[in-house]
């Protein structure tokens, strides 16, 4: 049966975290508080005062935050999903040798899949602990705003862990990091509505599926409308997810059996 097996490559990725944990501390815990003292606090008093071309009816840092929490879950999702998969494929062999037990390639996609999941969840747990510390939300709305973040992540795992499954060697690791992660983080609502965006590159933002996840966080958060349907928003990102599941998926398959 699959579940057991891919509980069996869920608990792997555990066991092995349970090791390398600190490695991940500055990340979870230490950048919410220097991106929400930095942004939310410091420019976010300059934003404020109205001295720039963001006009916000609510302090820049309640706007801030719920955006950065969904562009956490981006970069958790996309650093789970690449250097491990890569690992996994061609550097400690990891699948290889789980391939030699009654586990399937299917088994591992789900076991990845799930331990995705867990760590995008911890991921957004500490960040809107951090943001109820810093006063941008409340304790009730915080837990709300878990699960459209953690969707928002997972949307993502999907077309990377395909977009790695394929690779053959690391250089379009740090490639996707640069030439899309990032512009990601920049350009799809985290720091500012993508209605200050040039005319040209709204509909690109439109397309990303961080902006849905900024969309909906942000509005769970503030109790705001989102720009579109909350259906559409939420479909684009289970949409993207399902497909990006079934690409990774055959591609294990291809890499690893074929």
């Amino acid at each position: 049966m699959a579940a057991p097996g891919s509980a069996l490559v869920v608990e792997r990725h555990a066991r092995v975290y349970r090791r390398t944990w600190r490695g991940s501390v500055i990340s979870t815990f230490l950048n919410p508080i220097l991106y929400l003292l930095a942004m939310g606090l410091g420019l976010g008093s300059l934003v404020d005062d109205g001295g720039g071309s963001i006009q916000l009816d609510i302090p820049y840092l309640n706007f801030l935050a719920p955006g950065l929490l969904a562009a956490a879950t981006m970069m958790t999702a996309a650093g789970e999903s690449l250097y491990p998969v890569m690992a996994g494929m061609k550097w400690s062999k990891s699948y290889h040798d789980a391939l030699a037990t009654p586990i399937s390639t299917r088994n591992l996609v789900a076991g990845h899949f799930g331990w995705v999941t867990v760590r995008i969840l911890f991921t957004s747990v500490v960040f809107t602990g951090m943001m109820v510390a810093f006063g941008a939300i409340e304790i009730g709305t915080a837990l709300l705003v878990i699960p459209p973040s953690v969707l928002g992540g997972l949307a993502f795992a999907g077309p990377v862990s395909a977009y790695a499954a394929q690779l053959e060697n690391e250089t379009g690791l740090a490639a996707l990091f640069r030439f899309v992660i990032t512009p990601l983080f920049l350009f799809s609502g985290t720091f500012y509505p993508i209605e200050v965006l040039p005319d040209w590159m709204e509909p690109i933002a439109f397309v990303t599926p961080l902006w849905h996840s900024v969309e909906t966080t942000r509005a769970v958060a503030l109790g705001i409308d989102t720009t579109w349907a909350p259906i559409f928003h939420y479909g684009v990102m289970v949409a993207f997810l399902l497909v990006g599941a079934v690409i990774a998926d055959r591609f294990f398959h291809k890499r690893l059996v074929v």
